[in-house]
């Protein structure tokens, strides 16, 4: 597993450059300001066109407005909203928040260009059953410039970042979280939440765009309700420390944030790094991956699909990552003490692969094998100045009970242990689980572990159509079934161990998001300028009354089911 991890970061360090942050930071600025803040237009538009005043089932697509865009938003809201916002918070600190905001907000713009772009290109030979997507979009408008090969071979460059991404973040990221959640709280072995997993997703995903619009419409603003009343409660139990909250998430995101208790310190570089990867991660803003969803709504005006795309961001980062950041934030136990401590002093021992601690044994019962827990210890400089370290180890029977073995460090100097004890690792969704168990014993338990396995499964049948194009453009229709499968396989390989620790997991997804980065970003700088024409003309049009609602809203029953775009 070392070299497994090595690898991981070494790909990281390079896919996640800082001029690749620098570049959708950029983008974002760039078309927020071209459109004169389309955020304020998804705001006020978007929601009247999800309400399905403007559906009309004679537009090509295969689904209406509140349904692609819950097909898209079960993509996006997910385990990145639970256990990507407790990554950036463990990894960056509470400052990552902010820079998570700034992501939301200019991801709004951008999420508005990749899709009005997907729309003005997508394949509508058959009305019923429409393909879009970057790689249409590339494809597409270099044909017409007479350079029909190269956009061939850039779309199909993008697919296989796209399957890169639905792979990893879109699958495995999904699928370990619950598997390692389920773990913890009931005792089930993570590779059996993996088989069922596998079973539920498969029996959505082999009926289509269709059923996936139709499950995601009834799972999303379920889920996101749910989540979002219990996480009011908690709030509510903790509303004084908000204020100081909100104050912290600010400071952090500019200076360092000191070393306390299970939190080891971070700078205002490793805030910005982690906000923007989790943010990104979250939002998918610059992937590309939801203009593929967008593009199956029913409509023949391109920019409408995309001012209700700039919602996303939105409802995902700035309203859903907060509530998550808040309540971790706002119970301490992001920077919590020991959760165990030492029955005796321990030291660690020079070794010739690093320093090694011997095994500390474990009293009493409630232990599992392959727990995870850490060790915070003083040792060499780390980057930022901090001299704070976490050693990883894992919870093995001996033949009394219980005992820690503790992952060999590897430091010019002797590591130290701070403080009396050490820590439950809590990685990702876990630790805002236990977020919520800290103000009610439980909630987080029966809440974070429902939650968790919704927003995994709404995650993966979207992410699925996502590959499932890509799938499409590079093969075409024949091998969509093998495909599937094979994708539901991934789902039981990534409850089977082979990421350990929260920093694989950030490496794995981070993987995923950067690959697709570096195909769309620069197909939106290339065609955006036609998504900002076809925009300002839209908006012009909605501004001087030429273009308004064509009927009353439907019942919300015909919205939810999609009834409301079939024809008669």
């Amino acid at each position: 597993m070392t070299e497994f991890s090595a690898f991981l970061a070494a790909a990281n360090d390079i896919l996640w450059h800082n001029y690749v942050l620098y570049s959708i930071v950029g983008t974002g600025i760039l078309f927020t300001l071209w459109s004169g803040f389309s955020q304020y237009w998804a705001l006020t538009h978007g929601p009247a066109v999800l309400r399905g005043g403007y559906d009309d089932p004679d537009d090509p697509g295969a689904i209406n407005h509140f349904q692609a865009l819950s097909a898209a938003l079960s993509a996006t809201v997910g385990l990145g909203n639970i256990g990507g916002v407790a990554l950036a918070i463990g990894l960056g600190g509470p400052g990552a928040i902010l820079w998570m905001w700034v992501i939301g907000f200019l991801g709004m713009g951008i999420k508005l260009t990749e899709v009005t772009l997907s729309m003005l290109y997508r394949n509508t030979d058959d009305p019923e059953n429409p393909h879009g997507g970057p790689m249409w979009v590339v494809s597409k408008a270099l044909e017409r410039r007479g350079f029909a090969r190269l956009g061939r071979t850039i779309g199909v460059m993008f697919c296989v970042t796209l399957l890169v991404s639905t792979a990893t973040g879109g699958n495995m990221f999904q699928a370990w979280n619950v598997g390692e959640l389920t773990e913890e709280y009931f005792s089930v072995p993570s590779w059996i939440s993996g088989i069922v997993l596998a079973i539920l997703v498969g029996a959505v995903i082999i009926g289509g765009i269709k059923r996936i619009g139709r499950v995601a419409a009834m799972l999303v603003p379920l889920m996101v309700v749910l989540y979002l009343t219990a996480g009011t409660y908690v709030l509510a139990v903790n509303f004084a420390e908000i204020p100081a909250m909100f104050a912290l998430i600010v400071r952090s995101a500019f200076l360092p944030t000191e070393a306390t208790g299970a939190f080891i310190g971070g700078t205002a570089a490793s805030a910005f790094l982690f906000g923007l990867k989790r943010a990104a991660f979250s939002n998918e803003a610059g992937q590309g991956s939801s203009p593929i969803a967008h593009s199956a709504a029913k409509t023949d005006e391109p920019v409408r699909e995309g001012i209700v795309a700039g919602l996303e961001p939105f409802i995902d980062t700035i309203v859903v990552c907060t509530f998550t950041a808040l309540i971790i934030l706002s119970t301490g136990i992001w920077n919590r003490g020991p959760d165990v401590t030492f029955s005796a002093p321990v030291a660690a021992v020079k070794t010739t692969a690093g320093w090694q601690f011997e095994p500390t044994p474990l009293a009493g019962d409630g232990w599992n094998s392959g727990g995870k827990t850490a060790l915070i210890v003083r040792a060499h400089t780390r980057d930022g100045g901090f001299d704070r370290h976490k050693i990883e180890g894992t919870v093995v029977a001996n033949g009394a009970g219980h005992e820690i073995q503790w992952s060999t460090f590897e430091s010019p100097i002797e590591p130290l242990v701070i403080g009396n004890g050490f820590y439950q690792n809590y990685i990702g969704a876990t630790l805002t689980a236990k977020a919520f168990d800290s103000v009610v014993p439980g909630l987080g338990k029966w809440l974070v572990s429902i939650a968790a396995w919704l927003f995994a499964i709404s995650t993966m049948i979207s992410w699925s159509y996502y590959g499932e194009q890509g799938v499409v453009f590079i093969a075409g229709d024949r091998p969509v079934l093998a495909y599937k499968f094979f994708y539901c396989a991934l789902i039981i390989v990534a409850t089977l161990g082979f990421v350990k620790t929260d920093t694989d997991l950030d490496n794995v997804t981070g993987i995923g998001t950067a690959v697709m980065l570096f195909a769309n970003i620069p197909i939106c700088w290339f065609f955006g300028y036609q998504a900002m024409r076809a925009y300002k003309e839209y908006i012009s049009r909605l501004k001087s009354g030429r273009m308004g609602p064509d009927h009353p809203p439907p019942d919300l029953d015909d919205l939810l089911s999609g009834r409301d775009v079939e024809r008669s």
